[in-house]
């Protein structure tokens, strides 16, 4: 049996060194996970993802999280899930408290110009690169084209966008299984003994919250609960969501604030959802303070990854039986094919503030975005690097316009 001692030192160092986004991370588990050492085998480690990514949230935690509780039970999923996500937040903690100290000095907003540009480039490179995995037949683009002109022309509900594409591939786009008898099923009472303590441990804050709390904790600890039950796809995939409620509905931060939000999370290590802490921390600062700030943070957090160790000790022990269950793979690959309509959807919706301001081109944020497309879209330089170079080019030509 692996020790609790070896796994807290590979998956803090994976954690740790989870910049990059989803694709990257993933990478990294399969080096350290399958190809360095044999914790999990190339099948178990394709079908765990594929689960993962049925699922809504990170799927990247989620699969550290499914292969810490192969090996250890509850203990090593916990240990393996919160190593994912502790390095990031700790660093979105850092992050946020100063962007709301600094945050409307001109010299800090100068240097957002370029982050704003560059992440406008870093949605159009995701938005390529799930194309080219999801968009497989005529089906996949009639779902993604169904998706963004749902989004983009009928504002209708992220949600019901997502499960009518995948009731549509359940229905369309069944695929092959694997031969051999399936995995034994789990007892139902210990599945539903595990979904009954998750739930417990997910609500009980917010329960508590809402006869305490300040206003607008409770409806952070609300929406953002809310917002982890449709996150599919990714971060990516319910940003436009999540803009148009902490926005237009709560008036927490502007467009522009979400940008910068969304930029400083694709710095960090760990999953990009992590930017839902940041819009909290960001939120409760100009309403109360840092401490205000921190208590936001801390319940998002909470409410985001609490269920993600639902789905996945409740869902784990039926992993092994993903490969049987032609329905579920076609409505997983019909949801990866809508993702790609939501970001096309996302990246217009982030590039209207940042590229057009008082009616007119802002040239300065087309020029750093023309930059940052070469480096990124031709020259394929790290997003790590692009992002200040970014950020240094949006202070200089503020400085000579």
């Amino acid at each position: 049996m692996i020790s609790i001692r070896e796994m807290a030192r590979v998956f803090g160092r994976i954690g740790v060194l989870s910049f990059g986004g989803p694709a990257a991370q993933i990478a990294l588990m399969h080096k350290e996970l399958v190809e360095d050492r044999p914790w999990l085998t190339e099948a178990q480690f394709l079908r765990a993802l594929s689960f993962c990514m049925l699922l809504p949230g990170p799927e990247a935690m989620q699969l550290a999280t499914y292969a810490g509780w192969r090996m250890r039970g509850v203990a090593g999923g916990l240990l393996a899930g919160l190593l994912f996500v502790i390095p990031g937040a700790a660093v979105i903690v850092a992050l946020a408290l100063a962007y709301g100290v600094y945050g409307q000095l001109p010299l800090v907003q100068s240097l957002f110009l370029g982050v704003k540009a560059c992440v406008v480039v870093i949605v159009i490179q995701a938005l390529i690169k799930v194309a080219k995995k999801a968009l497989l037949g005529p089906a996949h683009y009639a779902i993604a084209a169904f998706s963004f002109l749902a989004l983009f022309a009928f504002n209708a509900p992220f949600p019901l966008v997502i499960i009518l594409a995948a009731c549509a591939g359940a229905v369309a786009l069944q695929s092959n299984v694997e031969g051999g008898a399936p995995a034994p099923k789990a007892p139902l009472t210990q599945t539903l003994r595990t979904v009954a303590i998750w739930l417990l441990i997910w609500f009980l804050p917010v329960v508590v919250l809402s006869l305490v709390a300040p206003a607008i904790l409770i409806d952070m600890a609300r929406f953002f609960s809310t917002l982890a039950v449709v996150t599919f796809g990714g971060a990516y995939a319910v940003l436009a969501y999540m803009t148009q409620a902490v926005v237009g509905d709560f008036g927490w931060l502007s467009t522009a604030q979400m940008v910068d939000a969304l930029g400083l999370a694709e710095t960090t290590p760990g999953p990009l959802i992590l930017v839902t802490q940041f819009v909290a921390m960001v939120a409760g600062f100009n309403a109360g303070g840092a401490g205000l700030a921190l208590l936001a943070g801390l319940v998002t957090l909470w409410v985001t990854f609490a269920p993600c160790f639902l789905w996945i000790f409740a869902g784990a022990p039926y992993i092994d039986r993903l490969a049987h269950m032609p329905r579920l793979s076609g409505a997983l690959s019909a949801i990866t094919a809508a993702v790609v309509g939501v970001i096309a959807n996302l990246g217009l919706w982030f590039a209207g503030p940042v590229f057009v301001q008082d009616g007119a081109p802002h040239l300065p944020a087309l020029a750093i975005a023309g930059v940052a497309a070469l480096l990124l879209l031709w020259r394929k330089w790290d997003m790590l690097l692009v992002l200040p170079i970014c950020a240094t080019l949006g202070l200089v030509l503020l400085r000579l316009v």
